[in-house]
């Protein structure tokens, strides 16, 4: 019935990438949107809230809020910049650091299942469509 709805597709799809990021972050108690947060956390601490977002393409509310959880965790600090009192990087908390590296190997098993499943070619293809898609409909 919903063979050619991209709607129906690619949400069926999000739910079954969803599970796969929920069980490889499981062990370091964040969920897939604060692990690829924390990721970019560490690989660039100072970031502001705002570089987050767009580099996440999510919303400020929604980086907001994971955030927040992290947070609430202990993995990340919002210090002033001291350009602009009102302005905070985030900034990576030490057990984030120690973090870092299993969570880009957690990260890097994922992509590499999925590549075995799929075969790389279509791997690789299908994440390129869904980039082009999403820039058009941006």
């Amino acid at each position: 019935m919903f063979d050619h709805c991209l709607y129906f597709n690619t949400t069926a799809l999000a739910r079954a990438l969803e599970r796969e990021w929920t069980a490889a972050f499981r062990d370091f108690g964040v969920t897939p949107p604060q692990g690829f947060m924390l990721r970019m956390v560490v690989a660039q601490p100072g970031l502001l809230q705002s570089e987050l977002a767009d580099g996440l393409a999510i919303s400020r509310s929604t980086a907001t809020r994971t955030l927040d959880g992290l947070q609430r965790l202990g993995l990340i600090e919002r210090r002033p910049t001291g350009n602009d009192g009102r302005e905070l990087g985030i900034h990576p908390t030490a057990a984030a650091q120690r973090m870092g590296t299993a969570l880009n190997a957690a990260s890097g098993k994922v992509t590499e299942r999925m590549k075995e499943r799929l075969g790389e070619r279509v791997f690789d293809r299908t994440v390129a469509g869904v980039k082009t898609v999403k820039a058009k409909l941006a």
